[in-house]
């Protein structure tokens, strides 16, 4: 009984802590933002540049109505355009594009879609967006899979392991006791656990830490 009450005092202890946040890559209110908010959804990152090439047209207003509606955090993410080229303009063109806004960090968003069949080619990719956004004096990190990450760079590949990770698996529990070590990642610092819902309206990605 007493090993019994310990666990339900952990798990106690793990749902006061937890955070809950979403991912948006749509445009969103501020009222909605608060109706997230009272929905427990006190984060958000969003999209900031899209896979064809070219800067969010919503981002600017959506980081301002995030903060209006009362989310605690506020991060963007870059999917970035592979067959555009240019990683160092893309990461460039976003940060010039929310300049002086109220953010914090800058995620890149790495899944299968458009990447090289080279793996090493895709590392470069990704090291130069990575170090680019450094330079211009931004809080980096990753978001991508184990499964993703595989398929695109390597399991060992550990070339941008400095940038914290938000890792993607859908299986609608937030909790980090799913994760694999991979990338040169001994632990994430943010999991994407549900890839689509719907909360006050808005189509999102369920997110926490």
């Amino acid at each position: 009984m007493k090993s019994q009450a310990l666990i339900i005092l952990a798990l106690t202890v793990i749902a006061v802590n937890a955070t809950l946040g979403t991912d948006v890559s749509t445009a969103v209110s501020a009222s909605q933002w608060s109706c997230l908010k009272s929905n427990s959804r006190v984060f958000t990152i969003i999209r900031g540049y899209q896979s064809f090439g070219q800067v969010d047209p919503n981002v600017v207003n959506n980081i301002k109505n995030a903060r209006a509606g009362g989310q605690a955090d506020v991060d963007v993410y870059i999917f970035p355009c592979v067959t555009c080229g240019n990683p160092a303009g893309q990461a460039t063109a976003l940060v010039d594009a929310i300049r002086g806004q109220n953010y914090g960090m800058v995620w890149i968003d790495i899944e299968v879609y458009q990447w090289s069949s080279s793996l090493t080619s895709n590392q470069a990719f990704i090291t130069t967006m990575a170090n680019t956004l450094k330079n211009l004096g931004q809080h980096v990190g990753i978001y991508t899979s184990y499964y993703n990450w595989q398929s695109i760079v390597g399991l060992s590949w550990s070339g941008v392991s400095w940038a914290p990770l938000w890792y993607a698996h859908y299986d609608n529990n937030p909790s980090f006791s799913d994760f694999q070590a991979f990338g040169g990642w001994s632990s994430p610092a943010m999991k994407q656990y549900n890839g689509s819902s719907t909360i006050c309206g808005v189509g999102v990605d369920l997110d926490w830490y």
